[in-house]
């Protein structure tokens, strides 16, 4: 299932994104969880092993699908983020320190990131910089991981690219 946004026609800023996937908080995961996936199960057979739920998202949405996992891993258990946007979160990426200092979740997760994503090569705000130190925190904590850097920039042609490889890594069988 895809879900949009939510929208503010009145308002002077209408668009919703950034508050609703950039937030590092568990209301986005809940409005999920008690909104949207009940409405879809009654229509249609869902897998309720957590070994089985993913969670995709680019840009801020990649916030999103890591900050629901995170929060959430009783239920998400595979990400993918594409082109996440970790530098611009409102108090900061929190993900570096957390990962370090919590115990490993069980948690399988894809990343994509862009040699020329958004201010690549300044000193604040690297978003490419940003997902670097989220994969580094990831291997030093012993996470199943994979990071797929392209030579592009914001733009969802490379990750649009990688979704069947990111799917099928993500569920690829395993010795258990």
């Amino acid at each position: 299932m895809f879900v949009n946004p939510g929208i503010f026609p009145d308002a002077e800023n209408p668009k919703n994104r950034n508050n609703e996937y950039d937030a590092f908080d568990d209301r986005y995961v809940t409005f999920l969880l008690t909104e949207i996936i009940p409405q879809v199960a009654e229509r249609y057979a869902i897998a309720q092993s957590p070994e089985r739920w993913g969670i995709c998202g680019g840009s801020s949405g990649g916030n999103c699908a890591c900050t629901a996992a995170w929060l959430r891993p009783d239920k998400f258990r595979r990400v993918v983020g594409y082109l996440s946007s970790f530098a611009q979160m409102p108090d900061g990426n929190p993900y570096p320190d957390l990962i370090s200092r919590v115990p490993r979740k069980p948690l399988g997760i894809f990343m994509q990131g862009g040699h020329r994503d958004l201010q690549w090569n300044e000193p604040q705000w690297n978003w490419l910089a940003e997902n670097l130190r989220v994969a580094a925190a990831l291997a030093e904590a012993g996470y199943d991981f994979r990071l797929v850097l392209g030579d592009g920039g914001h733009s969802t042609n490379h990750g649009g690219v990688l979704l069947p490889d990111a799917l099928r890594w993500l569920w690829r069988p395993n010795d258990d």
